[in-house]
């Protein structure tokens, strides 16, 4: 199709505003599907999507759409997750799109993830349509929301679509918008072929299946082609489009969204966000590729039975593929043996990591502790990043330990400012400031440490809000502090998997909760098992498990004393000798207490 009639546009909002039921409408009403074939979330097509309700992965689909005008258009519909920790997907999304519809629920307003996406959408030069939807619900106020979104924009509140994507009410009006103020793609179809990577998968068959905007040139099955950063060439196994199944087509040319399928075998030789160009005569230069997600997140995840180390290692390689955020490498434990340590963008994507992981690929895993990322400066001037507590050197050869900080945005009624402002001042945060969005709900401006961030900060936040605030956050930089490493000794060895990098004022309160924790975990021995808690080879606080005990005197009844303390002395030797060559099997759930530790407040 003729370039002027091509729309690339993606649907940006905060989560649960209703994007992927706004997707659903346009397919319907674009006839891209049958009614046949029609069903909740269309696009949301892993079974984790449809559970939770969220879009996890951003998903592509080209529309045929007859305007009122009387013109065909060739639409590309990107649906996007609305999530913070997969603002990732979103700005890979936004690369390859001229136009984004901003959806705002009716009875919500103007949420912390809309005000983020937003941003994103602006650096990338897009047209803005704001779409305000849900306007059956009893609670919408589409007209507040509308002036709400004015004043943000400066769009006029007449200009606003109205729409019921669950009714589908006036949802014609946004395909007509899109037509009109969404520009057509600006690339050349004669140059030599520029096609951006904006996601990918593995297919067991046709290998890695790159999805791509096409920017300049065109390519057909017979092109051999070549990634531009790694200089890997191939030639297409298939090439098509998303209607929203894949669909094998003749030609992708300048301004389309299709895929590739490459055959290629492997995880590096195709990257998201690289170019791919024609083998013979190709690009001279990549495309601007946009930032990398950087991992905020670590944790270890070990397999339960030691055989299952290589299938853990293929499974990550094949979720990396289409999760570019995804970083691991090995890493082994005195406690758990081989295992991963594993890079995330915050706690969902490491729920959602874990539920793929056991379920797409049937493996029993554990999953230590979350920890972040820290600047670790060094008496002898060296800095390094220490993603582990067990990797962290030795006390005395640390100058300062820098933990990353931050900016954390909260949108909410100004009833709960009070509740907030105690919960961030109990995680170590600083108030930076507040502004009024409207009449009863303010915009609350933090700086907070990371670490007090990943755990449950989320869920405490919403319950302290009776679910009414949101939020989002960006990195700020990194901070030093006093941190410390908590080390966990249990019969004299330390555990190097229950070890905490916390900070030093809260160290002894930790390090006591998690001693107690752990004496009711670890199941009794036969001899009595020490737990201490120790900063820098002194130890902070300690529990003793009572020894399992068995009644040797029982047969003595009466006579002489000294028989008994025979027995009772034979019985204390055989124990000290079972101490120094017994191991102590510290169980799966005192791994997870760590996770806990802060419910017992």
């Amino acid at each position: 199709m003729e370039q002027a009639k091509i729309r690339n546009f993606c649907i940006i909002a905060h989560v649960d505003h209703g994007k992927s039921t706004l997707a659903d409408r346009l397919l319907q009403l674009t006839g891209t599907i049958s009614e046949r074939e029609m069903q909740a979330q269309v696009l949301d097509s892993m079974d984790l999507e449809r559970e939770r309700g969220v879009t996890i992965k951003a998903s592509a689909v080209r529309m045929t759409y007859t305007a009122l005008d009387g013109e065909t258009y060739e639409m590309n519909l990107i649906d996007t997750p609305g999530h913070v920790d997969f603002a990732y997907e979103v700005s890979r999304a936004l690369q390859s799109c001229e136009g984004a519809l901003l959806v705002v629920d009716a009875s919500q307003g103007i949420e912390a993830q809309t005000l983020a996406n937003l941003y994103l959408a602006l650096e990338n030069n897009l047209e803005i349509i704001p779409v305000i939807n849900k306007i059956d619900l009893p609670a919408a106020r589409p007209d507040e929301v509308a002036k709400d979104l004015e004043d943000l924009l400066g769009v006029p509140a007449a200009e606003m679509i109205c729409v019921s994507a669950k009714t589908g009410h006036n949802v014609q009006a946004v395909l007509e918008a899109v037509v009109k103020r969404v520009p057509p793609p600006k690339g050349d179809p004669e140059a030599p072929l520029q096609a951006l990577i904006f996601d990918s998968h593995y297919d067991s068959y046709k290998g890695v299946i790159a999805y791509v905007r096409v920017v300049n040139g065109s390519l057909d099955r017979h092109t051999p082609l070549r990634v531009m950063s790694t200089g890997i060439a191939f030639d297409p196994v298939e090439i098509g489009i998303f209607a929203p199944t894949m669909r094998e087509v003749e030609r992708l040319s300048a301004g389309e969204v299709g895929y590739i399928a490459t055959g290629l075998k492997t995880v590096q030789e195709c990257r998201v966000g690289d170019t791919i160009t024609s083998k013979v005569n190709g690009a001279a230069e990549p495309l601007p590729g946009y930032r990398r997600a950087k991992p905020m997140v670590f944790a270890g995840v070990y397999p339960v039975e030691a055989e299952d180390y290589p299938a853990l290692r293929d499974a990550l390689e094949k979720l990396q593929l289409n999760d570019a955020s995804l970083v691991f490498e090995p890493e082994n434990s005195q406690a758990l043996n081989f295992g991963f340590r594993v890079g995330f963008l915050g706690l969902f994507h490491m729920e959602i990591v874990q539920e793929r992981l056991e379920r797409e690929y049937n493996l029993d895993i554990l999953m230590t502790a979350p920890s972040v990322e820290y600047e670790v400066k060094l008496r002898n001037g060296e800095v390094r990043l220490v993603d582990s507590p067990a990797r962290m050197p030795d006390e005395s050869a640390i100058e300062e330990v820098r933990e990353p900080w931050m900016k954390v945005s909260i949108f909410t009624p100004d009833a709960y400012i009070g509740a907030i402002m105690e919960l961030v001042t109990k995680r170590r945060g600083k108030y930076l400031g507040m502004e009024y969005i409207d009449r009863s709900r303010v915009n609350a401006t933090y700086l907070m440490p990371l670490s007090e961030l990943i755990v449950d900060f989320h869920d405490r936040l919403k319950s302290a809000t009776k679910g009414y605030a949101s939020l989002d956050y960006t990195f700020d930089g990194y901070y030093p502090d006093k941190l410390v490493k908590l080390e966990v000794l249990v019969n004299g060895a330390p555990v190097d998997a229950l070890a905490m990098i916390v900070h030093r004022d809260e160290a002894y309160q930790k390090g006591q909760r998690l001693v107690s924790k752990l004496k009711e975990l670890i199941p009794r021995q036969l001899f009595a098992v020490p737990i201490q808690a120790a900063i820098g080879g002194r130890i902070i606080c300690r529990a003793d498990i009572k020894a399992l005990r068995k009644d040797v005197l029982a047969k003595c009844y009466g006579g002489d004393i000294t028989r008994k303390k025979k027995l009772l002395e034979k019985q204390k030797r055989g124990k000290r000798r079972l101490k120094m060559i017994g191991s102590v099997e510290v169980p799966q759930e005192a791994f997870m207490a760590l996770l806990r530790l802060d419910e017992e407040d």
